[in-house]
């Protein structure tokens, strides 16, 4: 006997997305609870910086450059996201810094409780702005996954002096 699970048990909004986003949230629990936020984000930042050294490349070939400006970095930062349903968008964009907000993580509520997973934001949107500026440091003053209302990035191009605070990290790109 055949029968279609699809009309006698229909998912329960369990799609490749949510599944996706299950995954990696499961993933980066185990990798919290088995070593720890910090290390588990250190994992996180290398694959950020994988994927961040990729979309900078798309970024550049479609901007038809071998540099981006301020205001292509800005609009780069907030395309990407909405391309995995981010909610981002550009509060301040100028030649010493651009703050970007974000009212819908792509993670969705899966990313609540697992700070680790802001790092991937973080070393995407530092790689990209670092090697197009040559140094850059990023902050994330707000985050979704720390139980705030959204996140809040602010990425300063100014080179600076004191020690980066425990939310921020600096970025140096190829162009130092």
């Amino acid at each position: 006997m055949k029968i279609d699970l699809d009309t006698v048990y229909p998912a329960p909004g369990l799609d490749k997305d949510e599944f996706m986003r299950s995954l990696i949230r499961e993933l980066a629990g185990i990798l919290e609870d088995t070593v720890g936020v910090q290390e588990a984000s250190a994992y996180v930042n290398h694959v950020g910086l994988l994927i961040g050294r990729a979309l900078n490349g798309e970024y550049r070939a479609a901007y038809g450059t071998e540099r981006l400006s301020n205001d292509q970095i800005a609009s780069a930062l907030v395309h990407l996201k909405k391309r995995i349903g981010g909610g981002f968008s550009i509060e301040q964009a100028d030649d010493q810094m651009i703050t970007l907000v974000n009212s819908s993580c792509p993670f969705g509520d899966m990313v609540i409780g697992r700070p680790s997973l802001c790092r991937m934001t973080a070393n995407v949107f530092g790689h990209i702005s670092a090697e197009n500026r040559g140094y850059a440091r990023v902050g994330i003053k707000g985050a979704i996954a720390r139980g705030d209302a959204g996140c809040r990035v602010v990425i300063s191009f100014r080179r600076q002096h004191e020690e980066p605070q425990s939310n921020e990290t600096d970025f140096f790109g190829s162009l130092v």
